[in-house]
């Protein structure tokens, strides 16, 4: 065979092995887009509990800064826009306010339960301090009007700039004291049930019989969970009107979707002032639970 013809002949073998392996890659290494998310997995996005996500539901929590300084008072605003890409205007009352601003660090500490006013544009302003330097998770609790009463939970993170000393959860205990009063919590906790807590308020060894209504009811419970600091709901076993007196005792249901660690925040109100007792409870799988100090939820 003459060259010209072995060099064409080389050539042309050369195609067909780098045409074979183009096309057995190209079979096996192309891209393939990723499957749309399954149902179930939306379903299970939606049932997470509240305070994890800043956009849930087609609504959006918009803080204006997240930055602010360590320490006193300064002007904060936020938004909430819906699904429309709109600044939501319209909202359901829940426990006499439309909306629950609560403030604490991520390590748990230095919680707030505020009451932000809101303009006709949709806008919510307060003055907010950070009493320290460190993250802190911020909370919208509401219900669009649009929503026909679905509960909305959005949350964001805040930062103080400085040195920052985390501080360890505290150990569960089944008491708190506040301001002089005595806070103590019984009841079972188990995971992925309706747990019923009770909360007895004294003063000086005394039953506390005539606490205040607040929010609707006479105490008002948030939980976060530690690690994800999800924000989970309670509901109070008894409505509080103007003018009645409750106490010592109050009835919580809690639920608490895992086994862990959560801190519970009880406010309740007594001769005109709102204090906040603070537990922290472990709930066992299956439901053992160790010492009940504190437990979930928001409830009011």
């Amino acid at each position: 065979m003459r060259v010209g013809t072995k060099v064409a002949a080389y050539a042309g073998g050369l195609a067909v092995a780098f045409g074979a392996a183009w096309t057995a890659g190209a079979s096996t290494d192309r891209v393939v887009p990723a499957p749309e998310p399954s149902h179930a997995a939306a379903v299970a996005t939606a049932e997470l509990p509240g305070g994890l996500a800043v956009s849930q539901q087609g609504y959006t929590l918009r803080p204006a800064t997240s930055v602010l300084r360590a320490g006193g008072a300064q002007p904060f605003r936020f938004t909430v826009t819906g699904p429309d890409g709109q600044v939501v205007r319209d909202y359901t009352t829940g426990h006499e306010k439309e909306l629950h601003l609560i403030v604490v660090g991520r390590d748990l500490s230095d919680f707030q339960h505020l009451h932000p006013s809101r303009d006709a544009a949709g806008t919510w302003t307060l003055p907010l301090t950070l009493p320290a330097a460190g993250t802190y998770r911020m909370y919208a609790d509401f219900t669009p009007a649009a929503l026909a009463g679905d509960n909305v939970v959005l949350g964001a993170d805040l930062f103080a700039a400085g040195p920052f000393v985390p501080r360890p959860l505290p150990a569960a205990s089944t008491t708190s004291t506040v301001d002089g009063y005595q806070v103590a919590l019984t009841g079972v906790a188990v995971a992925g049930q309706d747990s019923q807590l009770t909360f007895t308020v004294t003063k000086a060894g005394r039953p506390v019989t005539d606490l205040q209504p607040y929010l609707g009811a006479f105490g008002h419970l948030v939980s976060l969970r530690q690690g994800d600091l999800a924000y989970l709901h309670t509901h109070p076993a008894q409505e509080a009107r103007p003018g009645e007196s409750g106490g010592p005792q109050v009835q919580f249901g809690a639920d608490f979707p895992t086994a862990g660690s959560y801190r519970v925040f009880l406010d309740f109100q007594h001769a005109g002032q709102v204090r906040t007792a603070a537990f922290t409870v472990t709930v066992a799988a299956g439901g053992a639970t160790a010492p009940t100090a504190a437990r979930d939820g928001h409830g009011h």
